[in-house]
């Protein structure tokens, strides 16, 4: 006897109703028009009965392959082998530093930064890691750092006069935290700023996923609205 969807964790049923609405697009199962404004209506609604009747009409259901695909894409990107340093340190000095890419995640990272700008995105960073240690030393300085949803960010500072601002400190679920790396923010800021949030939210990678899923497959023969 399957549970009730009331009785369900809300965002299981906001997961799996996207994940139809993405493979049945890429099948051409949906138009363009109807997979965005049923997606947009996905992330809105807040009622488990509501968000479940969005896919309740469309034919295909994800499978291994679908969540393979999605976790390749999607997910975190992590290496078994370390090639670089364990730790970097990276100083700024009246100057900026900017890191972005693919570029392999160490355990530590050191930010020294005075009368400076230093940019970290590990938006399409490799994580080596589960857990990375961010030890900051700021003053008079602007410190940013971007991560994607899949990544948690817990932030420990000493804040004299100055501006920290985590829009990411939020965990996973039990369930979720082993598949996903965490980031722990430690060390001072002395009037400056440090900023963590999401350059590219995960409804606009979600979009992205879904077009290249559709190029595999084709445009289709149907869509419904």
């Amino acid at each position: 006897m399957s549970v009730p969807l009331k009785d369900r964790p809300l965002e299981s049923i906001r997961e799996e109703v996207i994940d139809q609405l993405i493979l049945n697009y890429s099948h051409g199962e949906l138009s363009a028009d109807a997979f965005e404004r049923r997606l947009d209506k996905a992330y809105d609604l807040n009622e488990q009965e509501q968000i479940a009747a969005l896919s309740a009409d469309l034919p295909l259901k994800s499978d291994a392959r679908y969540h393979s695909e999605k976790a390749a894409r999607l997910g975190p990107k992590f290496t078994s082998s370390v090639d670089g340093a364990e730790a970097i340190s990276i100083t700024s000095i009246l100057s900026s530093n900017h890191r972005s890419g693919e570029w392999v995640v160490p355990k530590e990272i050191h930010l020294k930064n005075y009368l400076g700008s230093l940019e970290l995105d590990f938006s399409n960073a490799i994580f080596s890691h589960p857990e990375v240690h961010i030890y900051i030393d700021c003053i008079l300085g602007s410190d940013e750092i971007f991560v994607p949803d899949t990544v948690d960010v817990v932030t420990d500072i000493r804040n004299i006069m100055g501006s920290v601002e985590n829009t990411r400190n939020t965990l996973a679920s039990a369930g979720q935290v082993k598949q996903r790396p965490r980031i722990y923010i430690h060390g001072r800021m002395i009037l400056g700023s440090i900023e963590v949030s999401v350059k590219r939210s995960m409804k606009a990678q979600i979009k992205q996923f879904a077009d290249g899923l559709k190029s595999l497959f084709g445009d289709g023969t149907k869509s419904k609205s």
